[in-house]
């Protein structure tokens, strides 16, 4: 796993020098500033030995521009959702869930950090496939970034690698872009639509697909919108093909009698 750290419009330089010393810390060093405040000697002294990183972080101009290339893109967010409606931080996972998750994985995650005093945006959190949050007190749950940052820089350090290639963020979003196509043909309730893709790019995103899981939804997806179009059937037909039942009666190839499911 390759890991970059995105501080997305940081406000104050002590900050910026305080992650880069906590990701070095715990061997990390790929740092990515979008739109930050000015650095300079204070925040180089924050920084401490860590001041490389600050040197030679990548500057973007947007968060798009800063995760370009990212297989999987987590979001970090103080404020925990209670309600399962709230698609845009639940359900989200502890830093032991995502380094758990990410075990025996290959591939580059972007991990965000938000502004000091207003977190990541709703359309930024849109944008991840993965939300993380960590279990604080609810008397005062919201932390420092550096803070925050440094339990879950040591959570992601203890993640073994492996050789499981996770699938990219292109033929991700082809995928996503095939599910909304499909929806949209099925008539699928428009209001909904938004929140339903959402909820289905972090289903797809805490499944850590790999590119031939990937490869093989999409062609499933396709072939049904296919069938949908050309072939029809019958409201019967489909329950009974639901149940494993094939027009005879018999049991369908690939379904397994009820008491061995």
């Amino acid at each position: 796993m390759r890991l970059s750290v995105v501080l997305v419009e940081p406000l104050y330089e002590g900050n910026v020098g305080s992650v880069a010393r906590a990701m070095k810390n715990f061997g990390f060093s790929d740092l990515v500033l979008v739109r930050p405040c000015y650095i300079g000697e204070f925040g180089l002294a924050m920084a401490s030995h860590a001041r490389d990183l600050v040197e030679g972080a990548r500057a973007a101009d947007s968060l798009e521009e800063a995760v370009a290339g990212a297989d999987l893109v987590v979001g970090t967010t103080g404020v925990r959702g209670r309600s399962t409606d709230r698609h845009l931080r639940v359900p989200s996972l502890t830093p032991r869930d995502l380094a758990e998750r990410l075990g025996g994985t290959a591939g580059d995650v972007a991990l965000l950090l938000g502004r000091e005093d207003d977190g990541l945006s709703r359309q930024e959190l849109a944008l991840c496939h993965i939300v993380v949050s960590i279990p604080t007190s609810p008397g005062y749950p919201i932390m420092n970034v550096s803070h925050a940052g440094a339990v879950l820089f040591y959570e992601l350090s203890r993640v073994e690698a492996g050789e499981v290639k996770l699938a990219g963020s292109d033929d991700l979003a082809r995928l996503l872009a095939r599910l909304r196509t499909a929806l949209v043909e099925s008539e699928y309730h428009q209001h909904k639509l938004e929140k339903t893709m959402l909820m289905l790019k972090r289903i797809l995103g805490r499944a850590m697909l790999t590119d031939r899981e990937v490869q093989t939804l999409y062609g499933i997806v396709g072939n049904l919108r296919w069938g949908a179009v050309h072939r029809g059937g019958s409201f019967e037909m489909g329950k009974e093909l639901e149940r494993g039942v094939g027009p005879s009666g018999g049991t369908e190839a690939g379904a397994l009698p009820d008491e061995k499911r």
